[in-house]
């Protein structure tokens, strides 16, 4: 189990790197491989130096995953979550059934328990290709080049090359993060603009995204985008502002304050996200804001009776 464990984590493994980390030898690797295949798991093998490489290619079957209790718990709920999204909800639905019907019963009752209901967002989302979000997924993992048409937020179209790093769901949205090759910089992609080209490209040795956080690098480039922008200020260094990187950019000013960037389709749409967090903060720019925040404030008054 811990070798296949290993084979699903990463395209291919050296026989050395595999006896390293099971903390045995690389014949008993090389036995425990036949073992896999007489399961019928396709694993493939080229030969070399350090013991050979291995990796476990597709086959006509799929053979059983090998998941530990709380991981089939949670591919299970993890189903039921997304089976109300557009483009992806169907598949998930058919994939459920097959890990529920092989579900042991106790582990059931268990899934039974963590029943999700799914509330359907208003208006309208962008709809995400499961076949591309699969294979930036895959790409991502195996660290190889991408070559995709992508159409920009003003309708221009161009080729890109990219070494995908992190997929991020910001929003109601599915971003990439990854190093645009031709432009030398790093980049955020929407899914729903990309038109990947198949088949991968060379492998590359990851980079350091800014940063580290991809979910706080997607936020600020993202409200970069949004056609209201507004600024405010945290009485909080920078380093304790890290809820607020979901909202946007985080500069730190001095030793105990810090400005965050924020946007959204209105004014409204700021309050709202605003009204969404207990810390303290002052509006910095624009003055809309301001007088938004006041009118929503008049209205909560009116509200509670105050």
């Amino acid at each position: 189990m811990k070798l296949l464990g290993l084979l699903q984590s990463r395209r291919e493994w050296s026989g050395v790197e595999l006896a390293e980390r099971l903390g045995v030898t690389t014949r008993t690797v090389r036995r425990d491989i036949e073992k896999l295949r007489t399961l019928e798991y396709p694993v493939h093998a080229s030969m070399g130096t350090s013991g050979g490489g291995y990796r476990l290619g597709p086959g006509a079957q799929l053979p059983p995953l090998l998941l530990d209790d709380d991981e089939a718990v949670a591919v299970a709920v993890g189903l039921r979550t997304v089976s109300g999204i557009e483009n992806i909800g169907e598949t998930a639905v058919r994939a459920l059934l097959k890990v529920e019907q092989v579900l042991p019963s106790a582990l059931r009752h268990r899934v039974a328990a963590l029943d999700v209901s799914t509330v359907p967002h208003t208006g309208t989302a962008p709809v995400v290709d499961a076949a591309v979000l699969t294979t930036v997924g895959t790409a991502c993992r195996d660290r190889q080049r991408l070559r995709f048409s992508y159409v920009s937020h003003a309708g221009e179209e161009s080729e890109r090359e990219a070494e995908p790093h992190r997929l991020v769901t910001w929003g109601r949205r599915w971003y990439l993060v990854a190093w645009d090759v031709r432009r030398d910089d790093w980049r955020t992609f929407r899914l729903d603009r990309m038109t990947v080209r198949t088949p991968f490209g060379a492998r590359f040795t990851p980079r350091e995204i800014p940063g580290g956080d991809p979910g706080a690098f997607v936020a600020a480039r993202v409200a970069d985008r949004w056609p209201v922008q507004a600024v405010v200020r945290l009485a909080v260094p920078a380093s304790e502002a890290t809820e607020w990187h979901s909202y946007g950019e985080v500069v730190a000013l001095d030793a105990e304050s810090c400005h965050v960037r924020v946007g959204g389709e209105t004014m409204d749409a700021v309050v709202f996200m605003l009204a969404g967090t207990t810390a303290e903060f002052e509006v910095v720019s624009p003055p809309e804001l301001a007088t938004a925040l006041v009118r929503a404030a008049d209205r909560f008054r009116r509200a509670a009776k105050l």
